[in-house]
């Protein structure tokens, strides 16, 4: 019976040593920057590698095709993070035998079908549901926590690392949050006209009000009738600026401007770049130059 457990105890002894030595040489992907950067600061501390998969500027993955870099990093990695809520369908034939963590677990997602009526460009991409979360903070922590649990679960053995590395990343979504409210909460306008469907998730937890969003892509610009109904909608409401997409069109945008007077400022989807934390507060900063 001695032997016996002796027996267990050795056995016990490999397995545990084989998983932290499988953590310790752990491989993770990240879809896009948000989720890489969580990632990353979480994995802060450990030997585990995060790889960003989408690197380059996109302001919307639809019809999205991964390069032979990002397959091979896909596929080499032990676990993927995925934003979620529908954003990463290019990637569904490299998820099947993947261990996935699907950051928007818990998160009250916006319906593209209430803001149909909305989008003047019937061209355009559409999301059954909106999958931008991560453009509100408070979703960010929502985020930040699941990836988290995720990576516990994943590598326990790094557990207290990373909710270390969790408090501080929430403090910091606190703090982009508190931001955002006190910067924006005297504005004298608070309708947008935005040139991307994206921009839902921020504009409700501001309390701003989107008027319309318009997606507009090279090769399908604004028609005649559309520009004079956003001309008219300006002019109505006296709007001081409008909103183009860092990556994305601004024909229509100009037209606009040259015929009512208001500006034309860039909003950042902080889906790609170096840092999330510097895409919003660009926009919190920007909407408030815009809109006083």
């Amino acid at each position: 019976m001695k032997y016996v457990k002796i027996i267990i105890a050795a056995t016990l002894l490999v397995l545990l040593c084989g998983c932290a030595g499988s953590a310790g040489n752990a491989r993770i992907a990240a879809t896009t920057l948000p989720v890489w950067e969580f990632s990353s600061r979480l994995c802060a501390g450990t030997p585990i590698t995060v790889t960003r998969l989408v690197t380059e500027q996109v302001s919307c993955l639809h019809d999205y095709s991964l390069n032979v870099r990002q397959v091979k990093a896909a596929e080499s990695a032990e676990t993927i993070v995925i934003s979620g809520a529908g954003l990463e369908d290019f990637l569904d034939d490299l998820l099947v035998n993947a261990s996935v963590i699907d950051a928007s677990e818990g998160i009250d997602l916006l319906c593209g079908e209430e803001h149909e009526d909305e989008h003047l460009h019937e061209e355009g991409h559409h999301h059954e549901e909106d999958p931008h979360i991560w453009l509100s903070p408070e979703n960010a922590q929502v985020m930040a926590r699941n990836i988290c649990a995720g990576l516990s679960a994943q590598y326990p053995v790094y557990k207290k690392t990373f909710e270390a590395n969790l408090n501080v990343l929430l403090h910091d979504l606190d703090a982009l949050q508190q931001y955002g409210e006190d910067t924006l909460s005297t504005l004298k306008c608070r309708e947008l006209i935005t040139f991307h469907d994206g921009f839902s998730y921020f504009a409700d937890v501001f309390d701003l009000t989107i008027l319309k969003a318009v997606e507009e892509e090279s090769g399908s610009e604004a028609s005649a009738r559309e520009l004079i109904e956003l001309i008219t909608l300006v002019e109505e409401q006296s709007l001081p600026a409008i909103f183009t997409e860092a990556s994305g069109s601004t024909s229509a945008a100009g037209i606009i401007a040259r015929e009512t007077g208001c500006g034309i400022f860039t909003l950042d989807m902080a889906m790609a770049g170096d840092s999330y934390f510097d895409a919003m507060y660009h926009n919190i900063d920007t909407i408030k130059e815009a809109l006083g």
